[in-house]
């Protein structure tokens, strides 16, 4: 196997000039461990440290009022592959579908939450409690 394959660098003589990250060697070519820059060897650091941080206050983010209706059409939508199909499985037409579209992202974009695409506004619906990661 190749040092290129294993992720590091040849050099001229085609020696492995070393691993980014992890393992190296000292100049007088003893092997040692690089602890984790700005840590403690041996500790693990999770997101869920982060997220709720006594010192950060938690923002809270405002939310629209979305009718019932709005978010039946939204929460379709999002399941669906096309306008059509979501329209179809509603018993409207793809423009209706459009039209309330349209008009949540307007509120969304009302407070402050802009939301253009099918992602950002399956994200706002995730965020705002109308579905859930696990309901997809």
């Amino acid at each position: 196997m190749s040092a290129v394959s294993r992720g590091g660098t040849s050099g001229a003589a085609g020696a492995d000039v070393g691993i980014r990250g992890g393992r190296g060697a000292n100049p007088d070519g003893a092997r040692h461990d690089r602890e984790p820059q700005g840590g403690v060897a041996g500790t693990v650091t999770r997101i869920a440290d982060y997220r709720h941080a006594p010192s950060v206050p938690r923002r809270v983010l405002p939310r629209p009022e979305l009718s019932d209706r709005e978010i039946e059409v939204l929460i379709a939508w999002l399941g669906a592959d096309s306008k059509d199909d979501a329209a179809s499985g509603l018993f409207i037409s793809a423009s209706t579908v459009s039209t309330h579209l349209s008009r949540i992202r307007a509120k969304y974009a009302a407070v402050g939450r802009a939301a253009p695409t099918k992602t950002h506004l399956f994200a706002r619906a995730l965020q705002d409690g109308y579905t859930t990661l696990d309901e997809w």
